[in-house]
């Protein structure tokens, strides 16, 4: 597995929504009503300033803009099918590696290690990798216990963001001619995973592992506001359309990349 030493990098991410939401301050009742109340005041204020403010003088305008602003997390999280709707259907043949995703959580890692343990026996592809700083090791080692062999394993313990899952995959799988994968990651994340793969230059066949069951109504809402602002997010920066090389404008993940580009080479002639 690629693991420079250089790869010891400051997480500089949101709040992770994960169970019992290590960012602790999300989970008090008090916060969260108070984000909803500056939510509400925003959009108030922004209405007031628009030709139809009239139709909110009124008192059932203002009920009715305050309960869309309560019932938001609720229509976030029943939207989030509506981000499988784009992803293309397995077709069924082979590709040359797996690339599985984490979370920052080893409750996501089961699901992900089962679908890449069953898809190698399947034959779909000859190797299984891992992307990500705080998952890679932690998916191997249970990919492993479920019989496939150390051979058929590699990783990359780099990446921070998933746009660096791509680069760094990419770096690594594209040195070795590896340009068709399988992508597993769960549901809500797939359809950002998968465009900015595609955009460094992978054919992706997605396939999807379900949220944990254990997850909260509050932390799935927070994941999907999460997810959906991931999406606008790295379509605002240009990630989804193909990199032309691969290229970081951080001098220090340009390094890497180079590092790891070579790591792919070195181990394409083992």
């Amino acid at each position: 597995m690629f693991e420079s030493s250089l790869c010891v990098r400051a997480l500089n991410k949101l709040p992770i929504f994960l169970p019992g939401l290590q960012a602790a301050w999300i989970n008090k009742p008090l916060i969260g009503t108070l984000v909803l109340l500056v939510v509400f005041v925003i959009l108030f204020w922004g209405i007031k300033r628009a030709r139809w403010r009239h139709w909110f003088k009124n008192r059932k305008g203002f009920w009715l803009l305050f309960g869309l602003t309560a019932i938001l997390p609720l229509l976030v999280f029943f939207a989030s099918d509506f981000l499988v709707l784009f992803l293309p259907s397995d077709p069924g043949t082979k590709a040359d590696a797996i690339v599985l995703l984490g979370r920052g959580a080893g409750g996501f890692y089961t699901d992900r290690a089962d679908l890449a343990a069953k898809l190698w026996k399947a034959g779909r592809a000859p190797l299984v990798f891992a992307s990500g700083i705080d998952d890679a090791r932690s998916l191997l080692e249970q990919v492993e216990e479920k019989g496939i062999p150390k051979r058929a394993l590699d990783g990359e313990n780099c990446s921070l963001t998933t746009a660096e899952n791509a680069l760094f995959s990419a770096a690594i799988l594209q040195a070795q001619g590896r340009q068709r994968i399988l992508l597993v990651t769960d549901e809500p994340h797939m359809l950002r995973s998968m465009l900015v793969f595609r955009a460094n230059g992978f054919t992706v066949i997605p396939r999807t592992t379900p949220l944990p069951s254990y997850l909260s109504f509050r932390d799935k809402t927070f994941l999907m506001f999460r997810e959906y602002g991931g999406l606008i997010g790295y379509a605002l920066q240009g990630l989804y359309f193909p990199q032309k090389s691969l290229t970081s404008s951080n001098l220090d993940v340009l390094e890497l990349v180079q590092k790891a580009r070579e790591y792919g080479k070195q181990r394409s002639l083992k």
